[in-house]
């Protein structure tokens, strides 16, 4: 178990991640939204904890078979494009306030999907080898 990892940067933010998707899902099924609002903030919710675990557990280290980091900025980039236009749809669409809610948690989360985008993005190397210990050249 990696216990620096919930207190970095990226660790942080992760776990920022997944509180504000669980909010806005909470918001989406409190206020009885749509189903895909619903669907896009429980996946990013599952996904974001499941990326939480890869790094927390260090299992990117044992399944070198996918790159993790890599993996991490497309899920990051394809999220925030979902959630740009399902929050913005909730915000104009606005049936209560819960789902204006939900579209307002659903933009902060847009926001932290590309702050952990670029995080997770300066720490790839192309050129060198894999690994977290490796100075930046």
């Amino acid at each position: 178990v990696d216990r620096g990892f919930p207190r970095s940067p990226r660790g942080a933010v992760k776990l920022a991640r997944a509180l504000v998707a669980f909010v806005a899902f909470l918001c989406f099924v409190a206020s009885h939204a749509h189903s895909a609002y619903t669907a896009l903030a429980a996946m990013e919710t599952a996904i974001t904890a499941l990326f939480f675990l890869v790094y927390l557990l260090r299992l990117d280290k044992r399944m070198r078979w996918l790159f993790w980091p890599l993996a991490d900025v497309f899920n990051s980039v394809i999220a925030a494009l979902f959630l740009l236009v399902v929050s913005l749809f909730a915000i104009i669409i606005r049936t209560n306030n819960g789902t204006l809610a939900g579209g307002v948690f659903g933009l902060i989360l847009l926001v932290l999907c590309v702050v952990d985008a670029v995080l997770v993005f300066q720490k790839i190397s192309l050129d060198g080898p894999r690994n977290r210990d490796t100075a930046a050249k």
